[in-house]
């Protein structure tokens, strides 16, 4: 019997056991039904009252049976009630350890930051999907309601690093930040690029003047869900009416093909990794279904079977060119830099742009990796450890195999003399540091560029 059925059990023998009692001392010893009750009850706790009236043979005969009878059924409400309590309170702490432990294992996996309107559908549409998540959420009632969904939650500030590195946010895919309160997501924005320099970001935004912050802060893209659903409503009704015309740009719809490809048994893609095919074929797998079951954006080291059916995408648009680029191994770029929130930034940055970059903290280091590597570009800082960056791209420049190596120099010096020593030195280019990181982006594939 389990223990809520045992307390139930209990709640009706106790008021059972003491109509017994009474009825037993109406017909023993003629009590009145508030006498019988009173006398029931009395017998049963032990108080120690005295009689209502000197009870007979029979009646103290009766007593006793009432006595052994009623502590016995006291004593297993009384444990029943004690263990529903403990059982509680220790299923309560064992749900959070095991669902602490899960979250614990979770990688490549998703973060959604508020469990609002648009964190339930995002979360609904993941379920779907097939992809591991967890939600961050402050708000009592809300955890309350995504533990009765099932899903993996943390209760707390998602603002906190704390919290974040509790959701492993460090082997984490993607990030949603979708709370009320425009600062709150920047600040999310902020910590989480800072944890994770490679971690895919969109964050929501609720005044158009926010949007520009959030980006800065290093979100990948930003929405605002009332544009985004007023756009897609316009967009779809001139559609439908064909009026659609020369506004198709202006709502930045993607023109994308996609295809369902089948695994037939001896194919040659059976066994091959997702990003090897990914690689061969030039086009992105978004999808594999599998035994029936759908996992949107899988891991890339995923294992092709026979049998799967692969979502490929092509955008109409520049086919061609993302073919040869996917095509071809990305360009090998060295960034030397002895600050490591800049270094993490600027590899996240290059990733996105189609290098491959290689990092180290101080001149030394990044000399020995430009001749070991012979990137095609190098952005080294100004002032490094062991060696400056003018004397890094001065031993660069004496080395023959460097020399196709385009060097940008990057200093918070704006002074004459800083850009004459370093273009003397060797750097093709010497750029000012400003907040905005997509301009040294921006230089070195122009650099680039004009040397091909």
């Amino acid at each position: 019997m389990s223990i809520k059925h045992r307390l139930i059990v209990a709640l009706v023998l106790c008021p059972g056991i003491i109509l017994i009692g009474a009825m037993g001392y109406m017909l023993i010893e003629d009590y009145t039904i508030l006498d019988g009750i009173y006398m029931s009850v009395i017998t049963i706790t032990t108080v120690g009252y005295g009689e209502v009236k000197p009870l007979s043979e029979i009646g103290r005969g009766f007593t006793i049976f009432l006595i052994l009878i009623g502590f016995g059924i006291l004593a297993f409400a009384g444990h029943a009630v004690v263990e529903l309590l403990f059982e509680r309170a220790w299923s309560d702490k064992a749900e959070i350890k095991k669902m602490k432990k899960q979250i614990s294992k979770l990688k490549s996996h998703y973060i959604i930051c508020g469990f609002g309107r648009v964190g339930k559908a995002a979360s609904e549409h993941f379920k779907a999907a097939g992809v591991d998540f967890v939600i961050i959420e402050a708000n009592p009632d809300q955890s309350q309601i995504i533990r009765e969904k099932g899903y993996l939650y943390i209760e707390g500030d998602a603002t906190w690093e704390s919290v974040l590195s509790e959701a492993r946010i460090k082997s984490a895919k993607g990030l949603l930040a979708l709370l009320n309160a425009d600062p709150d997501n920047l600040f999310i924005v902020l910590s989480a690029r800072e944890l994770n320099p490679t971690l895919h970001i969109i964050a929501r935004a609720e005044d158009i003047s926010s949007e520009k912050k959030i980006f800065r802060a290093g979100a990948d893209s930003v929405v605002s869900p009332f544009a985004t659903a007023g756009k897609q409503i316009a967009g779809n009704i001139l559609t439908a009416t064909g009026k659609y015309g020369d506004l198709a740009e202006s709502f930045s719809l993607p023109e994308a093909v996609p295809q369902w490809l089948n695994v037939q048994h001896g194919s040659e893609m059976i066994d091959e990794t997702v990003r090897a095919f990914s690689d061969q074929m030039g086009r992105e797998v978004i999808g594999i279904r599998r035994n029936g079951k759908d996992t949107i954006f899988p891991d890339t080291e995923t294992m092709i079977e026979t049998g799967d059916m692969l979502l490929l995408v092509d955008e109409k648009k520049n086919i061609d060119t993302k073919q040869e680029r996917r095509s071809s191994t990305p360009p090998k770029l060295v960034i030397v830099d002895d600050n490591p929130v800049i270094l993490r930034l600027y590899t996240r940055l290059f990733q996105k742009a189609g290098f491959y970059p290689i990092t180290a903290s101080n001149g030394r280091d990044g000399l020995d990796l430009i001749i070991r590597e012979r990137p095609v570009a190098a952005v080294i800082d100004y002032m490094l450890p062991v060696m400056s960056g003018i004397e890094v791209c001065d031993e660069v420049r004496k080395i023959d195999v460097c020399q196709e190596t385009k060097l940008i120099l990057f200093t918070a010096d704006n002074q004459p003399e800083t850009h004459k020593n370093a273009l003397n030195a060797g750097a093709d280019v010497v750029v000012v540091k400003s907040p905005e990181a997509s301009e040294v982006i921006e230089i070195v594939i122009k650099t680039i560029r004009a040397a091909s």
